[in-house]
């Protein structure tokens, strides 16, 4: 097969990537070891983005599961250092719907339940990817390809140059975490319990049972789960955990497993083996100790881990924890953002949710170095540890993905090198489809 852009990764970037990318007549290939769409957003029931939509791809999305009753209104959460705009969860069954909905619209082939081995590079130059499927062995032959593996994958097998976590010589990595549903839980009681709850400090509750279904979010319980832990002698690995709705079931939030090689198939394994086992502590410390849950019970288990921090490729840039702080700006801005602080202590710790000021995020963090004609889009990108407790965020990820798969189009339309191309006409495309990318665009509004 041959494309002129190839997406590799289906989960919350590489469709925004491949969209924008077909949306501009370009022969577009995703490739996903799946079969669906989305990712930790929908396979992984992680449901919301941790952050506003503002504009663009990511915001025609929300507003599209808006009209078929999968998402409600955006919600302002209350955190320790003010509030943060989040995005409305949505239904992860018709969000996968959607999502291929828009793909197939916009004339990208889907090519599901396939991976990809390796990247083929000539002189430097990736020109195109090996696969695996039940086919076998094959090629698709690209102009460019875009990197939206999460890992960072295609870079990483191209010799792209890249650290892991924290960068230093024993990484320091967020740990990784597993969702799950809890059925049969009475929202309208937990809600009147939470609003008087102290040990629930982070939250947005809905005012009417209507806004219950999509609008209610919890994290706290750090002293319930301390004494229940102390009582029962059931030992759980979060200080805390976070609860949230979308389409009236409670998804929960409350795994973690430190220092994981996600690289190691038996590493990973042990992982889901010890969240499995954390879920099942966790469902009777919900039915036994906080209100509405005491008819509750186990509904759905993410089949994927969650897997929140790897390799950080080495870009023309590298934005750091003062950039991701709003104290920067960048003249090949490609995306403003004004996700949380998210980070999940990789030594264990309590997790540090808090709304801090928007940032940009330049161009030359999605271009590797010493590869030509690859770009890499979410959480992977030319990112600090610090930074990257910003850009792993899905509005980030979206964002990252949608401007690289506009730069990728343009860069088959002029002829030039993604690394030539040039950003400023990027940027109008991305003005036109509503997206901000100044911060001060975002403190604005």
């Amino acid at each position: 097969m041959e494309a002129e852009v190839v997406v590799v990764g289906g989960g919350t970037t590489g469709p925004i990537a491949a969209i924008a990318a077909a949306r501009r007549g370009r022969k577009v290939v995703l490739i996903e070891r799946f079969g669906s769409l989305g990712g930790i957003l929908t396979l992984g029931l992680n449901t919301k983005p941790s952050g506003a939509l503002l504009g663009g791809l990511p915001l025609e999305l929300w507003n599209l599961a808006r009209s078929v009753g999968a998402a409600g209104d955006d919600y302002m959460a209350t955190t320790k250092t003010g509030g943060v705009r989040i995005a409305s969860p949505v239904d992860p069954e018709m969000m996968k719907m959607l999502l291929t909905r828009l793909c197939v619209e916009a004339g990208v082939q889907i090519l599901f339940e396939t991976f990809v081995s390796a990247p083929v590079v000539e002189d430097g130059t990736v020109t195109g990817v090996v696969i695996e499927s039940k086919g076998g062995r094959q090629f698709v032959g690209t102009k460019v390809l875009i990197d939206c593996s999460a890992d960072a994958d295609m870079a990483a097998k191209a010799n792209a140059p890249f650290v892991m976590g924290s960068g230093e010589a024993e990484a320091r990595m967020q740990p990784v975490s597993m969702y799950f549903i809890m059925k049969n839980v009475d929202l309208v009681r937990l809600a009147d319990w939470a609003r008087s709850c102290d040990d629930v400090p982070a939250r947005a509750i809905p005012q009417d049972e209507e806004g219950l279904a999509y609008g209610l979010w919890l994290t706290g319980f750090n002293g319930m789960l301390r004494r229940f832990q102390e009582e029962t002698g059931v030992r759980l690995q979060r200080d805390n955990i976070t609860l949230k709705t979308a389409d009236g079931q409670m998804y929960v939030n409350a795994t973690r497993v430190l220092g994981v090689d996600v690289f190691s198939p038996a590493a990973f394994t042990a992982a889901i083996l010890e969240c499995y086992r954390q879920i099942d502590g966790v469902c009777r410390f919900l039915r036994e100790r906080v209100p509405g849950f005491e008819q509750a019970r186990l509904g759905q288990v993410s089949p994927i881990l969650g897997v929140r921090e790897t390799r950080h490729i080495l870009g023309e840039y590298t934005l750091t924890g003062r950039d991701s702080r709003g104290e920067t700006t960048f003249e090949d801005t490609i995306a403003a953002d004004s996700s949380a602080l998210d980070i999940h202590d990789p030594k264990g710790g309590d997790v540090d949710f808090q709304s801090m000021p928007p940032y940009e995020i330049p161009y030359r963090c999605l271009l590797p170095r010493d590869v030509e004609q690859l770009l890499v889009a979410g959480r992977c990108i030319s990112a600090d540890h610090e930074a990257h407790a910003r850009s792993r965020n899905m509005p980030a990820c979206m964002a990252t993905g949608q401007a690289a798969g506009i730069a990728a189009a343009i860069a088959v339309e002029e002829g030039v090198p993604v690394r030539r191309v040039p950003v400023g006409r990027v940027q109008r495309v991305l003005r036109e489809m509503g997206m901000p990318l100044r911060a001060s665009e975002i403190t604005s509004r």
